[in-house]
């Protein structure tokens, strides 16, 4: 199982408007910051829109910012949004395959879906937001992050001065890593 790029974009998308607070940013800052196609990242921002998560303000001035507060923002509502989760045909509307009524596979791979979305319903876009994620939107020709390092243990740039990082930000200094028993 994969997510779409259209997802990956998504959840970019979401993390950059979170890091930004609750200043609006525009689809072109997003997309040379991650070196996307505008015309690709303006169809996710409109499914993301559409599904409640962004909120789009218009004209001089305009741009996106989250629809609400990052702690709101469930990862596996997103993902449901922007996936179609339809992993094989019989899964779908336009099934024509011809041993479905006696078939296991799809009820096997629904439940595998499950447990897929009940992980992920156990956390929000708030998880996600950390300060080396902050440094490497913001700082990226930085080398921050030499071979021996991880992710978790790699140096800030801003360290010492934290004025302009968003509080919540800040505060989180390690990726968050749950594991399933």
């Amino acid at each position: 199982m994969y997510l779409t790029q259209h997802t990956d974009y998504g959840l970019r998308v979401l993390i950059y408007t979170a890091i930004n607070d609750d200043s609006l940013v525009n689809i072109s800052t997003i997309a040379d910051t991650y070196g996307i196609s505008k015309s690709h990242l303006m169809k996710v921002v409109t499914a993301l829109v559409k599904g409640g998560f962004l909120t789009s303000v218009r004209g001089k001035g305009g741009g996106l910012k989250l629809a609400m507060t990052a702690d709101k923002i469930n990862i596996g509502a997103v993902i449901r949004h922007l996936e179609p989760m339809q992993l094989v045909e019989c899964m779908g509307n336009n099934n024509d395959c011809l041993i479905t009524p006696s078939c296991r596979l799809a009820g096997i791979l629904g439940g595998a879906i499950k447990s897929f979305f009940n992980y992920l319903d156990g956390f929000t876009l708030e998880d996600l937001l950390n300060k080396p994620t902050y440094d490497l939107l913001y700082f990226p020709k930085i080398d921050i992050l030499p071979e021996h390092e991880s992710v978790e243990t790699m140096p800030s740039p801003l360290s010492e001065n934290l004025d302009h990082v968003p509080e919540k930000v800040a505060q989180s200094n390690a990726i968050r890593i749950d594991t399933v028993n």
